[in-house]
């Protein structure tokens, strides 16, 4: 019996209800309109292209697994954007995706990368300015530089996977589609190398990895104790590297610690460079969080855009959370992002954080408390009344947040950490020998701990 696209997604949404909570339904799947169903394949239209980008990263095998009990098996889902509802037909990979062949072809490859893993959205600063740079060096002459191969290592969430697809992006970029390139994580290689033997296949799987000329395999801890991965990887490896082809792996921890792998493995991978990616700095958490909200067109205060890199000091992908959460609410309700949603949000992503007590509002304090402006406090006056104020709002920065010596003179206008260091010295010798500034001083302690929350 014939049923219209309207019905076809009534169907979806009684079965996508029965599988998540309300609020996910009202937030997620409400927004959605039906538009358009033609032989197997319905097509939605979607609030917002990050609504979409959402969906893909949450709710994926619930979609294809829904559309294929209401569609049958070649049930299909594709996607319209409502501000592009007219000309725009996106065909998403919310169909299922092919089962992986041994002899892959770089176009289906390049495909498999996150379009926004680019060396663009990756901001540079102290904690990871060389390995950027030897990152982009590998992508316009892969191959030909010293870092072959290359070990990109660090915790979770600081950007591996970023800055390895950032590779292949740029080296197809920049040779027109002409290379070679492949990103693929360690677990995903393991699994075409299983397929391959199973299907007697191997030659295949081998003749196509040693025929790239740029190899990003992601997470190499992962081959630990799994001797036949390792040691197809071994002859894939040797033959690339004498071939003067590229080889990039990231890791969870510098070679030196990687257990469960063949010594054999761990000496090629010294041959090369190894580079780290550590925690950015508050002024790196700053560009990133502002980069975001210009991609999503959203506009936060700068103090609270400061409040959150002051707050989050886990890893990127937490800083990125937050931010997408924020987007996601903005673009879901239309209402601005204010101090109560930062707050709420922060909470949820990282549990616990004091968010009353930002150098914003240590600022704001101190500048009434003294009867001056906020750039008069970050400026470089030495009028007595403004430095006193000045060295009194450092000293509670310092004191009252997790804030290094350098990035609290940041707060001031860029002033270095001796300043900083100064500052602190200059109050304890007030507090020490003038009675009437140690009043002054506790009264202002006293309202930060009012505002302090409960432990």
């Amino acid at each position: 019996m014939f049923k219209d696209h309207q019905t076809i997604w009534n169907q979806c949404l009684d079965i996508i209800k029965s599988q998540v909570n309300q609020q996910s339904f009202t937030t997620w799947f409400e927004p959605i309109l039906s538009w358009h169903c033609q032989a197997n394949t319905l097509t939605i239209q979607l609030p917002s292209k990050f609504f979409g980008e959402w969906l893909e990263g949450n709710y994926l095998s619930l979609l294809q697994n829904t559309i294929k009990q209401i569609l049958g098996p070649e049930g299909k889902l594709k996607y319209i954007i409502k501000k592009e509802a007219e000309s725009t037909l996106y065909n998403h990979p919310l169909q299922e995706p092919k089962p992986t062949d041994t002899h892959l072809e770089t176009q289906h490859l390049k495909d498999s990368l996150n379009h926004t893993y680019t060396f663009y959205n990756f901001i540079e600063g102290d904690s990871n300015q060389l390995t950027k740079s030897a990152a982009e060096s590998i992508a316009k002459n892969p191959g030909k530089t010293a870092f072959n191969p290359t070990i990109i290592y660090a915790d979770v969430g600081l950007g591996k996977t970023h800055i390895a697809q950032a590779i292949v992006h740029k080296a197809q970029e920049h040779f027109s589609g002409q290379l070679s390139a492949l990103y693929i994580p360690s677990e995903k290689f393991t699994s075409q190398f299983i397929e391959a033997v199973r299907n007697n296949s191997l030659q295949k799987f081998i003749n196509y990895y040693t025929s790239l000329d740029l190899l990003v395999i992601d997470d190499i801890q992962f081959l630990a104790g799994k001797d036949k991965t390792q040691e197809i990887f071994f002859t894939i490896f040797n033959h690339l590297h004498q071939n003067d082809k590229q080889i990039v792996m990231t890791s969870d921890c510098r070679p030196a610690e990687l257990e469960g792998l063949e010594k054999r493995l761990l000496s090629r991978f010294k041959w090369g460079l190894t580079t780290d990616l550590q925690m950015p700095k508050f002024e790196t958490r700053l560009a990133i969080i502002q980069h975001k909200l210009a991609q999503n067109n959203l506009k936060v205060d700068q103090a609270l855009v400061e409040y959150i890199a002051t707050s989050v000091e886990t890893n990127i992908r937490d800083v990125e959370g937050v931010v997408t959460s924020l987007v996601a609410h903005n673009s879901l309700t239309n209402k601005n992002v204010d101090y109560h949603l930062i707050k709420s949000t922060l909470e949820s992503i990282i549990c616990k954080v004091s968010p009353e007590i930002t150098p914003h509002y240590l600022q704001e304090l101190v500048a009434d408390h003294y009867n001056v402006t906020l750039p008069q406090l970050k400026s470089k006056s030495r009028k007595r009344e403004i430095v006193i104020a000045r060295h009194v709002a450092m000293y509670l920065i310092k004191e009252h947040t997790n804030l290094s010596h350098k990035t609290v003179g940041q707060q001031f206008g860029g002033k270095d950490h001796t300043t900083v260091i100064y500052a602190q010295k200059a109050i304890n010798s007030l507090l020490e020998t003038d009675h009437y500034f140690k009043t002054q001083f506790e009264s202002l302690q006293k309202i930060i701990k009012r505002k302090a929350p409960v432990s």
